[in-house]
């Protein structure tokens, strides 16, 4: 059964100025369950990640100061957020609901977070609306349980994955591979294992070139146990923070390509949304949509 991580939490610790973005976590399972892809039992809603976790790949000193809310002015306005308890307990379930996926992943080839994807969070830093790194905590977990040896983390969303690329810059056993705006935020990038940043304006065509190109011999080089894909749908045309201009369909292509690399290969992926910044809300939600429907449609 394809299981999916969401709570109400997710959309709703945040003042009004940050909502609209965050409408999406609630609107993407009800539209799923509208076109009859999900029911309710598809759907879980995560407890609250152990600090244990957390600290397998944030630093005790950032950690402290997050939970404490005690950044310093600077720390905070890089976060993006205001800080507030109940925003601290929204990214501990979401990075709970990323680690639960993994468990659903392996039982099931393919899981999901309808949030998540925060991958500008560092060991020592939050950034661009990210405090903790859900993806890189959840692979850090998989590791410690010896429940995966060498993982592939697939960054599709615009924006580099500069916080996962920090995070595991020295460990031979995840290999880091973000597909992004060159002239984007992050302005600071980090190095992942293998970067291709692209110019402003790339296409479908230009675009699924490439990754057809590059994931074959991904697999082939990393040989992973376990991928997590961050599939961000902010590479659209139409997106306002983009810069990139695929098409919905070219969008649901490059998902299609991942997914049926690993169920190919019989590999299980844990998937984070990541970002979306259409004007159109239905737009986003549709292009999220059919990222689910696709996995769906490979898996089950």
């Amino acid at each position: 059964m394809l299981k999916i991580a969401f709570d109400p939490i997710y959309a709703h610790p945040l003042p009004v100025g940050h909502r609209f973005p965050m409408l999406k976590y609630e609107l993407i399972p009800l539209q799923l369950k509208h076109e009859g892809i999900i029911i309710d039992e598809n759907l879980f809603s995560p407890a609250i990640c152990a600090e244990e976790w957390v600290l397998l790949t944030h630093d005790a000193d950032y950690w402290q100061k997050l939970k404490n809310i005690n950044l310093s002015y600077q720390e905070e306005k890089r976060t993006g957020f205001p800080l507030s308890a109940k925003l601290i307990e929204r990214e501990l379930r979401i990075v709970k609901g990323t680690i639960d996926g993994c468990d659903h992943a392996i039982a099931n080839g393919v899981a999901f977070n309808v949030a998540g994807g925060t991958h500008h969070a560092g060991s020592n830093w939050g950034e661009g609306f990210c405090l903790l790194n859900d993806q890189a905590i959840a692979c850090n977990y998989l590791l410690a349980n010896k429940l995966a040896s060498s993982i592939l983390i697939i960054d599709l969303d615009v924006h580099q994955g500069n916080g996962t690329a920090q995070i595991f810059e020295n460990n031979p056993n995840v290999f880091t591979f973000s597909v992004h705006g060159a002239n984007n935020f992050p302005f600071r990038k980090e190095k992942s294992d293998l970067d291709i940043p692209l110019p402003d304006g790339v296409g479908d065509e230009t675009y699924l070139a490439l990754l057809a190109q590059q994931l074959p011999q991904l697999f082939d080089q990393v040989k992973p146990d376990f991928v997590f894909f961050l599939s961000g749908v902010d590479v659209l045309e139409t997106d306002k923070l983009g810069k990139l201009a695929l098409s919905l369909k070219g969008c649901q292509q490059r998902d299609q390509m991942v997914f049926e690399a690993c169920y190919q290969r019989k590999i299980p992926v844990q998937v984070s949304m990541g970002g979306g910044y259409s004007a159109d809300i239905k737009l986003i939600v549709n292009a999220h949509c059919n990222t689910f429907k696709t996995a769906h449609q490979i898996y089950f």
